[in-house]
């Protein structure tokens, strides 16, 4: 079933994206008790070679300093933070430096390579948090009520394929293009079609998660020129099966249903702020809903700043 939930403030400023999207969140717990995760951009402020990563590995002694000691011997490492999670596992946060983008992705492959060890991601204009487990406590295991954005997506997980674990609770990132990240509620029936012709490109996959398809096949597209809502236009048309999806780009927010229009969505917005979610009641935590639009079926819409 999975909860959808996307917010962006019109006038570029941030705002207290992270409490607002953990009360969207919440209100849609129902819709998926398994795991949950956010997108929130604009809080960052890195410098232009700066990334912030996320990795979770085993609470076990000589672990952390491993993974240390292999950053240290490429990047220097700023803003050390680190989580402690019930099933075992610390999540070590920090800021790094590389000389330009397409590094990244290969010292993430790097890096998993550490046995016991995974990174959950790097980027440099949004931060993610994903977890095992229901939204509040989540939120309160990484304070995500603290966190300033402009804009974010999020979703809370009912799996129906795939792991439950950190690593593919929603949102997905593709670094093919920097910080495109998706969250989804559906299915892709032509998974192997849309995926095949990626990875013959160079997409590395992680999973079989369809959502990972879908922020590959979005960032590919992205990267050839598409503008957003042109990329998913055809997501539209080159998708199979029932789905409402959206994409966060360091400006904003894209929005896809499928042509049946078989996975809920609803949407309003003010002078203020856009929102959309999978029901109403997760539009009311954030904003007055007098007037509240249905996505229609094949509908697609772009809010950028």
């Amino acid at each position: 079933m999975c909860g959808i939930a996307g917010l962006l403030y019109k006038d570029k400023k941030t705002h207290n994206v992270g409490k607002e999207m953990t009360d969207m969140l919440h209100s849609l717990q129902h819709r998926g008790p398994d795991s949950a995760g956010f997108s929130i951009y604009g809080g960052l402020e890195l410098a232009d070679n700066q990334y912030e990563l996320n990795v979770e590995l085993k609470n076990k002694p000589g672990l952390l300093n491993q993974l240390k000691t292999t950053l240290t011997q490429i990047t220097p490492i700023f803003n050390e933070q680190t989580f402690n999670s019930p099933d075992g596992y610390i999540i070590y946060r920090c800021i790094i430096k590389l000389d330009k983008y397409e590094l990244l992705e290969a010292l993430i492959q790097n890096l998993n390579r550490i046995e016991d060890l995974r990174v959950i991601n790097g980027s440099h204009s949004f931060e993610m948090i994903k977890d095992v487990g229901l939204v509040k406590d989540i939120a309160e295991r990484y304070d995500i009520k603290s966190i300033k954005g402009t804009h974010a997506i999020g979703h809370t997980r009912f799996a129906t394929e795939s792991t439950i674990d950190r690593y593919h609770a929603h949102p997905y990132q593709s670094y093919i293009t920097p910080d495109i990240t998706v969250v989804h509620n559906g299915q892709i029936t032509n998974y192997w079609k849309i995926r095949d012709p990626l990875e013959r490109k160079g997409h590395h996959f992680e999973s079989n998660n369809d959502t990972e398809c879908i922020v590959h096949y979005i960032a590919d597209k992205l990267h050839e020129g598409y503008k957003l809502e042109e990329a998913l236009e055809d997501a539209v048309e080159d998708l199979d099966g029932p789905f409402s999806l959206l994409v966060g780009t360091p400006n904003g927010i894209g929005i896809a249903k499928d042509k049946l229009g078989l996975r809920p969505g609803v949407m309003a917005e003010n002078d203020e702020v856009f929102a959309i979610a999978s029901e109403e009641m997760a539009l009311q935590d954030v904003m007055e809903t007098d007037h509240v639009e249905q996505i229609a079926p094949g509908e697609v819409r772009a809010y950028t700043m």
